[in-house]
């Protein structure tokens, strides 16, 4: 069982890299290029740096024209439109996200030179490059600053509606844009990627229903960790069952295995995924009456049970017909070893007969230890368990009649379980366990390792 704490279950999301040791129920690992793409979907996709850069407004530009030259005065200037934005990302070990955000902005003013008042166009190519470091950890949610914040001009293009246009004025633009436009961007890029954090941490700390049964509170353990091959996240997975009680697991720690080329790794532990089963497989006692009609494994089970004991025919004169009863023991276990998932669980199968005054006679109260084999994929973003039986281990607890050999009734009480309660547990685990959707990286194209 100490081995055993180390395993689960791994998924691959097209295209990552190697993570640390983590401390939690859940851990994922992103690569740079996973990153770069969720902060390009947010920030240029989405258009949120360009609504912010709309009504940028820069000062007043003015040169005293010199010896030889007219005096300047550009007024009004403000962003028209900004073009070709790109983001790009480097991870940067211990310290955070650098990145790069480059664009082509257009500017528009007045421009008066001398007495001559004319329109003004100017195209700048901007390089915004900030370090983005998470900190302040507290309850589930980090703080987001940037440090050092750098805009550097590239090409400019000025252009005057009535084409005369002085090296004066390509000189003044260019001296003054480089003083003003980093005091204007550097800013915007802060209140973005505020905002960005808020929307990216809501995926990092997400309360997901599990049917009716109750839910999964996924929640950030801890600081991201920062190499420069991958973003490491520790998630802790509180699960509660309804009414609010948290079913405990060990949060002991285990490692992602490295992988080079993939996007996400995302990992569940074994104990984690014990504490989630126990929450889904929740079937109540399950009587059945032994009629003609009734499952091929009922009847053969109480053939075998007559056989065993002939007497408990004039015994149980008076009684109803023989009724058997289903009822879960514990709470199921899944067990991880090298790709193969094994799920464990008790049921206690109790034979009886009632009178009809109402004392209860029990023929066999057995005890059956199921190791039962599980399918695991990934489908709509949960990961989905289908159980078959492996193997059985039937044990006598109990008989009123004297039956102390059961030997014989393994194969019955084998037909009976899969008939009948098998089909129970599947339907359990048909909902699937809800996965959180990390960083907004879809689940798509995913290998599954055990």
């Amino acid at each position: 069982m100490t081995m055993l704490k180390r395993f689960g279950i791994i998924f691959f999301c097209s295209l990552l890299s190697p993570s640390q040791e983590v401390l939690s129920g859940l851990s994922c690992a992103i690569s740079p290029g996973a990153m770069q793409n969720v902060l390009s979907d947010a920030i240029i996709e989405d258009r949120l740096l360009q609504q912010h850069l709309q009504g940028l407004v820069l000062p007043n530009i003015v040169g005293d024209g010199g010896l030889l030259n007219s005096p300047t005065s550009i007024t009004g200037l403000h962003l028209v439109k900004s073009w070709l934005p790109k983001l790009s990302v480097v991870l940067l070990p211990g310290i955070g996200v650098q990145m790069t955000i480059a664009a082509k902005l257009e500017l528009s003013g007045n421009c008066l030179v001398g007495l001559l008042s004319d329109l003004i166009d100017i195209l700048v190519d901007v390089n915004i490059t900030a370090n983005i470091k998470c900190t302040n950890f507290e309850s589930g949610t980090v703080q987001v600053i940037i440090e050092d914040c750098l805009c550097i001009l590239g090409a400019i293009k000025i252009k005057i509606l009535s084409g005369l246009l002085s090296l004066s004025v390509n000189e003044i633009v260019f001296n003054q844009l480089r003083v003003t436009l980093p005091g204007l961007l550097c800013p915007v890029v802060d209140i973005v990627i505020n905002l960005v954090n808020i929307q990216l941490m809501g995926t990092l700390n997400a309360v997901i229903p599990v049917g009716t049964a109750g839910t999964i509170h996924y929640q950030l353990a801890n600081l991201p960790f920062i190499s420069g091959l991958f973003l490491g996240l520790d998630l802790d997975g509180a699960v509660k069952q309804v009414g609010g009680s948290i079913i405990p697991h060990d949060s002991s720690a285990s490692a992602l295995p490295p992988l080079l080329d993939k996007l996400l790794i995302l990992g569940l532990r074994q104990s984690f995924l014990s504490a989630i089963l126990s929450l889904l497989i929740q079937i109540a006692p399950q009587t059945f009456i032994c009629t003609p009609e009734f499952f091929s494994g009922a009847r053969s089970l109480q053939e075998a049970i007559t056989t065993l004991a002939p007497a408990w025919c004039s015994t149980c004169r008076g009684t109803g017909p023989l009724s058997i009863n289903l009822a879960l023991s514990g709470n199921p276990l899944i067990l991880l070893e090298e790709n193969k998932a094994t799920v464990e669980l008790s049921v206690m199968i109790q034979v009886f007969v009632q009178h009809l005054d109402g004392p209860i006679l029990n023929l066999l109260l057995l005890k059956a230890d199921l190791s039962l084999n599980a399918q695991v994929s990934i489908a709509g973003g949960r990961l989905m368990l289908g159980l078959s039986l492996g193997s059985t281990s039937l044990s006598l607890e109990s008989s009123d009649v004297g039956i102390s050999s059961i030997s014989d009734l393994k194969p019955h009480c084998i037909s009976l379980l899969v008939e009948t309660f098998l089909p129970l547990i599947n339907d359990c685990l048909s909902i699937g366990i809800p996965l959180p959707k990390v960083l907004g990286i879809p689940l798509i194209k995913v290998d599954v390792q055990i």
